[in-house]
């Protein structure tokens, strides 16, 4: 799974997962005897998910002081996520990221608006001013 497949995971529950890869529909042999069968309902749009409330509630659980909302290393981190130089850099590669991840003050910056930007498109209810 990608990093942010691991983030996404996380923050949303295995139901992400879940939704995300429906399973394929199977045939039966004798499916060319059988009449026409209705064509399967919709897939149920993702709920949304309070990321701050999910974020909020992990850091309250753990004694570390982790600032998720600057942070792209304390957010990898308050998820139980490798957080090290490599992953973040995987994560930039992820996400197209463009710039110098020697850089890595840049690039984590980058990182941390992108993966709040991504949940939000995915669903997750981000504050406006984790948005910019």
């Amino acid at each position: 799974m990608s990093v942010f497949g691991r983030i996404m995971s996380a923050i949303f529950g295995s139901s992400a997962q879940a939704e995300a890869s429906p399973p394929p529909p199977t045939a039966t042999p004798d499916a060319a005897q059988a009449p026409a069968a209705a064509p399967p309902p919709a897939a149920a749009p993702v709920q949304s998910v309070d990321v701050a409330a999910v974020l909020n509630g992990l850091a309250a659980k753990t004694s570390e002081k982790l600032d998720w909302r600057h942070s792209i290393v304390d957010l990898m981190k308050l998820l139980g996520l490798d957080s090290s130089l490599a992953a973040r850099k995987e994560l930039a590669k992820e996400l197209h990221y463009d710039g110098d991840t020697g850089d890595s003050a840049t690039m984590n910056v980058w990182l941390h608006k992108q993966v709040m930007a991504k949940l939000a498109a995915n669903g997750g209810v981000v504050p406006s001013d984790l948005k910019d």
